[in-house]
């Protein structure tokens, strides 16, 4: 399978929001259309995805804060998977918190999906104990 990533563009926008919708990451409480427009804003270089005959079948947003790196928005078009497309993407995301003096990198992962919590721990990934708390800011 000929799968090649890049950096993400903004004609990508519709294709990662259906991707994200099939991939169940979406909630009806946060736009992924403004989640996409934030990150474009900040480290854009840092949001990646992967593509199959002109189609994105993968996505990933990292960022960086000085102190600590977090991935977001890990998905692979579910006819995609098992194919090392979300494995490809983790790296690359990796080596670009790494150039940027990353330390650490870390990620959330919703308690009711073990599928994806096993992948990221095959990855090296482990957990943490730790709440994770959040408030909105900004009301979408």
């Amino acid at each position: 399978m000929n799968v090649h990533t890049r950096r993400f563009v903004e004609d990508d926008t519709e294709a990662v929001v259906a991707l994200w919708e099939a991939c169940g990451l979406t909630r009806p409480w946060n736009d992924p259309r403004a989640d996409i427009a934030r990150k474009l804003s900040v480290q854009p270089e840092l949001f990646r995805v992967a593509v199959f005959r002109e189609s994105v079948v993968g996505s990933i947003m990292a960022g960086y804060d000085g102190h600590r790196g977090w991935l977001y928005y890990l998905a692979t078009d579910p006819e995609h998977r098992g194919r090392g497309i979300a494995t490809q993407l983790v790296r690359e995301a990796e080596e670009g918190l790494r150039d940027l003096g990353c330390p650490k990198a870390q990620l959330m992962v919703r308690s009711d999906n073990p599928a994806v919590l096993d992948f990221y721990e095959r990855l090296g990934y482990e957990p943490s104990k730790v709440s994770t708390l959040g408030k909105r800011l900004i009301i979408d």
